[in-house]
């Protein structure tokens, strides 16, 4: 964890740390068994000031940056991925997009209490037919003198029905546009739609194969009126806004990524070291120290290059390659390092009590979400002019 930190990274990571075993590990497995985001561990990470962490102190945050936050995405995820993932979203998709595209009116209104970790707001961007091809988006808003109207529905929608989400931010197609050749394309914007407002339902939550105390629900919009002032940032530029928060969030799913790999490795050792077979700790099997060799290797890895993207991103520089190499190796290593641990736990490994169980159905979203692997590999290609 020290490799190339400052003395206050470095403390911030050991503060999520001790926050994490003493706090969020006692209750992983009940949360995970009820399918049950614990909100009293929610609100004493807004306490700690975790939601806070890459936003400016004027909007009551920390004054960090995004390589901060992933410090604290990754101690997280060692024990628990449903709070990691509840943060990264409470953060890249929620008050992320306000504090970058929103009017001073929107941040005044929704950053205070979202960077305080006391309201929480999703990003509405996935449908039925659209996710990686975010252009195939069917919800709609019109306007309609000084009122949106939009309709339509959205899935897989992560902090959209706690006791404090407080508004979802919704990509619709607000019109059409020409492009240059002649070819016509969908407008896409972003509106703030509150909860609360006629016609807006969250459906029941998703019963889910990981991540199952993470909040996450399926969300309709049926004739939904908000105000004019609610578009969230330029019109028809939803799309590419949205563009920068994936490139940004894949580094912070690279070190989620990257602390369930480790938390994978850490249980290995410890239970190898415990568990005797013919009279000896199995960890002095040949077979099971490379197995455990290998998955620190794919920590060590993984957290080079998330690490890396992340001090581009906060340096101002491009970043985008290094966030899909960063969330492709991750991603992997966390899923490789999960099954590992699996076959070393043997049938303890095949118990929702384990660790390394959770792990082992919480690391498949890590291969999907934020842009598929397969997306990844189709953004190192072009950038490589391999365009296919």
């Amino acid at each position: 964890m020290t490799f190339g930190l400052t003395e206050d990274e470095y403390d911030l990571a050991n503060m999520v740390r001790e926050f994490a075993e003493n706090v969020v590990a006692p209750r992983s497995y009940e949360a995970d068994t009820k399918h049950e985001l614990p909100m009293d561990v929610v609100a004493q990470m807004g306490e700690l000031g975790l939601f806070g962490l890459p936003f400016p102190e004027e909007y009551g945050g920390q004054g960090g940056n995004y390589f901060a936050l992933c410090l604290a995405i990754e101690a997280l995820a060692r024990v628990d991925q449903s709070i990691a993932i509840t943060l990264e979203a409470a953060i890249g998709l929620g008050a992320m997009p306000i504090f970058r595209y929103g009017t001073d009116a929107q941040k005044d209104k929704w950053l205070p209490d979202l960077v305080a970790g006391k309201t929480l707001a999703g990003f509405g961007l996935t449908e039925a037919e659209a996710g990686s091809d975010a252009g195939a988006t069917r919800t709609t808003a019109v306007l309609e003198g000084d009122v949106w109207v939009v309709n339509g529905s959205k899935q897989f929608i992560t902090n959209s029905g706690t006791s404090i989400s407080k508004f979802i931010s919704v990509a619709a197609v607000t019109g059409e546009r020409k492009r240059d050749d002649g070819s016509v394309s969908k407008e896409l914007s972003t509106i703030i739609v509150p909860h609360g407002t006629p016609g807006f339902t969250v459906e029941p939550a998703y019963d889910k194969v990981g991540w199952r105390a993470s909040d996450t629900h399926p969300l309709t919009f049926d004739d939904v009126r908000v105000p004019a002032q609610n578009l969230l940032g330029e019109r028809g530029r939803g799309f590419a806004n949205f563009l920068r928060t994936l490139d940004e969030g894949r580094i912070a799913v690279a070190a989620m990524s990257t602390g369930a790999a480790e938390g994978c490795l850490e249980e290995s050792i410890r239970y190898a070291k415990s568990r005797n077979v013919f009279g000896v700790p199995i960890a002095n099997h040949q077979f099971i120290a490379f197995t455990i060799a290998e998955m620190q290797s794919r920590v060590y890895t993984s957290r080079l290059a998330w690490q890396d993207a992340a001090r581009k991103c906060d340096a101002g520089l491009p970043f985008k390659t290094e966030a899909a190499m960063a969330k492709l190796v991750a991603s992997d290593a966390a899923m490789r390092n999960a099954r590992d641990a699996t076959q070393i736990f043997g049938g303890y490994g095949f118990m929702n009590e384990s660790l390394v169980a959770r792990h082992y159905r919480d690391s498949k979203i890590l291969e999907i979400g934020e842009g598929t692997n397969e997306v990844q590999l189709m953004i190192i290609a072009r950038s490589l002019g391999l365009d296919g």
